[in-house]
Order: C-alpha cells, then sequence, then structure tokens
C-alpha cells in the first residue's frame, strides 16, 4: 500500500469519524473552549479572525490535495525489522537524578530538581484514535501507562491525535499532579475527567514559577491545532524548562521560523534541545522541520545538545523511517562546527549532567 493511499485512508477515516461519531465521542473530539473559558482565550493577541494564528503567514498545504496522488511511493516507510528498544524501570529510576528517557515519536520522560515531567504521551500502541490506523512500528510500543511513575507535570505541546492521546492521559489521570498546555487545550482535559484548577494554560511568551528552583516557558511554534474538523481553536507552542543549572527546550511540532533565533538570543544558551525531526513533507513543508532546518534551528537555538525526536515510531509522511536520522547526522558532519547530537534509543537513559555519554547510530544497524 503506498502512502498516498494511506494518507488518503487516514483522511477519510478521521473525516467519517467526524461526521458520525464526533459529537458524542470524547475520543475523537474532545471538547472545543466554551463560555467563559473561550471568551478568555480569545483575548489572546495570538487569536484573530476566530482562530489562533501563526506569526507569520503559514498555508496548511503548499500543493493541491490531489497532488498526493501523484508522489511517487517510497520504500521502507516501516522498518523491516524490530529497531533496538530498552525497557527501562522508571519506577527504579533515582529522582534525584536528572534525566531524560523519549518513547518514540515525541513522548518524553523529563526528571528535573527533583520533579518529573512527562511530554505528548502516546502509550496506546497507535498515533491515530482509530486503532488500526498509524500503527506503532513492530517492538517500539513497549511502554504503557502503567510503567509511568507519579508525574508532577503533564506537558502537552498541541491537541492533535499523535500528541494528545484520549486513552493514554485517561490511564494517567490519578498520577498526575498539573497539566501544562497551551490556551484552549485544557478543554479537552476537563472532558475528559481532569480538574479545572489541575490544569495550567499558558500563551506564546508567558512563564510560569514552578516552585523556587523551576520556571516554565511558553514560547511559539509554527503548525497548528485541531481534532475532527474545526480548525486552530486551541493554540500549539514550544516549551522550555529552565532549572538552576539546566534549560531543557521542547519544539513542539513546528516548521521553521524567526522564534528559534529569538529564543536562543533570549537565554543565551540552551542545554538541551528536543527538536521535531520527522514526519516532514513538501505537502505541509510550512508546518513541520526538515532534518536540515532542525539542525539549523538547534544552531539558532544555540544548544549545546540536540536531540532529534518525532521518528522512529509511527510512518505519518513518505520519507523513509530511518531517513530523519541519517540526513540530520550527515547535514552535521558537512559543518565546520559540527554540533553535539544525541541519539538515543526508544527508552534508554540520557544523563543530562554526564558531558562523558555517547549514543550509537543504531539505526543504521537496522537491516
Amino acid at each position: 500500500m503506498t502512502v498516498t493511499v494511506v494518507i488518503v485512508l487516514v483522511l477519510l477515516s478521521f473525516l467519517i469519524a467526524g461526521l458520525f461519531l464526533g459529537g458524542c465521542s470524547p475520543q475523537f473530539m474532545g471538547s472545543l473552549p466554551r463560555g467563559e473559558h473561550r471568551e478568555s482565550i480569545q483575548q489572546s493577541p495570538n487569536f484573530r479572525d476566530g482562530r489562533f494564528q501563526n506569526i507569520n503567514y503559514t498555508p496548511s498545504f503548499t500543493e493541491s490535495f490531489w497532488s498526493m496522488f501523484s508522489q511517487p511511493s517510497r520504500r521502507r516507510l516501516r522498518p523491516e525489522n524490530e529497531i533496538p528498544v530498552v525497557k527501562t524501570n522508571l519506577w527504579e529510576l533515582n529522582r534525584e537524578e536528572d534525566l531524560l528517557v523519549w518513547f518514540g515519536h515525541f513522548s518524553v520522560f523529563i526528571q528535573l530538581e527533583g520533579k518529573r515531567f512527562l511530554i505528548d504521551p502516546v502509550f496506546s500502541g497507535s498515533g491515530s484514535p482509530i486503532w488500526f490506523i498509524n500503527r506503532a512500528f513492530e517492538g517500539t510500543d513497549v511502554f504503557r501507562p502503567s510503567d509511568i511513575p507519579d508525574i508532577d507535570y503533564l506537558i502537552i505541546t498541541h491537541d492533535h491525535y499523535d500528541h494528545l492521546d484520549y486513552r493514554t492521559v485517561r490511564e494517567l489521570r490519578p498520577r498526575v499532579g498539573k497539566v501544562i498546555a497551551p490556551l484552549g487545550v485544557g478543554a479537552h482535559f476537563k472532558r475528559w475527567g481532569y480538574l479545572a484548577e489541575d490544569i495550567i494554560e499558558m500563551d506564546w511568551n508567558e512563564v510560569v514559577a514552578l516552585n523556587n528552583y523551576l520556571e516554565i516557558y511558553c514560547f511559539p511554534a509554527r503548525h497548528s491545532s485541531g481534532r475532527g474538523l474545526r480548525r486552530n481553536r486551541a493554540l500549539w507552542a514550544s516549551f522550555l524548562i529552565r532549572s538552576q543549572s539546566l534549560t531543557i527546550f521542547i519544539s513542539g511540532d513546528t516548521g521553521y521560523d524567526t522564534h528559534f533565533a529569538k529564543i536562543g538570543e533570549q537565554f543565551g544558551s540552551i542545554d538541551f534541545a528536543l527538536l521535531e525531526n520527522g514526519q516532514y513533507n513538501t505537502m505541509w513543508r510550512y508546518t513541520h522541520l526538515f532534518p536540515e532546518e532542525t539542525l539549523q534551528a538547534g544552531i539558532d537555538l544555540r544548544a549545546r545538545n540536540i536531540i532529534p525526536i518525532h521518528h522512529s515510531k509511527y510512518s505519518i509522511s513518505n520519507h523513509r523511517w530511518d531517513e530523519p536520522l541519517q540526513r540530520i547526522t550527515t547535514a552535521n558532519e558537512a559543518l565546520e562546527n559540527p554540533q553535539q547530537i544525541l541519539t538515543p534509543k526508544i527508552g534508554e537513559v540520557v544523563f543530562l549532567n554526564d558531558t562523558t555519554q555517547r549514543f550509537t547510530r543504531w539505526w543504521e544497524e537496522v537491516d
């Protein structure tokens, strides 16, 4: 089955589900902001003409929908064999140690200053509300909500299905302290049983002090939002966590834009940049980063360490499954001053204060 057929089936399935299930299915639709909540978010300077807007003009598609039918099919959209995975026992990790664990695609666990963060968790086996569409690569979906210890802060970058998974956040609810999300995303959580007082919604360029040692900043991203047919009624964002000793940037889904350089100027340098690197396509080039742009974004951010994510679990575009990592490493090697790129396996612990830790090109070992 070609990637074109897969994309068409996904879009048609979402359309059918939206028409027949949208009004009653919390998994598919979630909820839009209503009443006072809606009125408050409409005061955002980023909300214009009835929806949230990017900083610069950003078309959803650079080509017509039907041009997908003329795109050449690509081989190896999914690995033929299982890719290497480390099943770390997160419950046994020393809570006082600064570290992170990537679960594939955009899901990440972070420990910093004794606090636990979980970013965009999807542990249901699919990056879609329809279980048989966008299935995880064989062997990559080894973590479940029950594997995740108590979380102080659940961070959601935007409400697309491959970043905000109904089944996962519902199961995690008893073990989540606070939810941090862009404006409007909290409406989904309220419908799904979370308390309003446990949800922190943020606009771009806002900062919240989590305690005396930790701050979280909400910054722009160049993307979109929406579950079902109504688009951009909630905001999308990048985030930066700052402790006394470390800064960690989380790009969210984004195209390349001026915000990276502005954030780099504001902080002078960033210790770790978790950057989107995968699921790009010429059709949506303004809302996702190509690998060379991911590298440039890390340079703009003045990142000491770049961790490319958003790859190696789902096939949402028509590039080879291992192309994102291969292209960014090749581009980096061509630089006069190569950047420090960290490529952990799914589930492998990255110790944030260990400058001697090294990672392999594990994707080259998969046939």
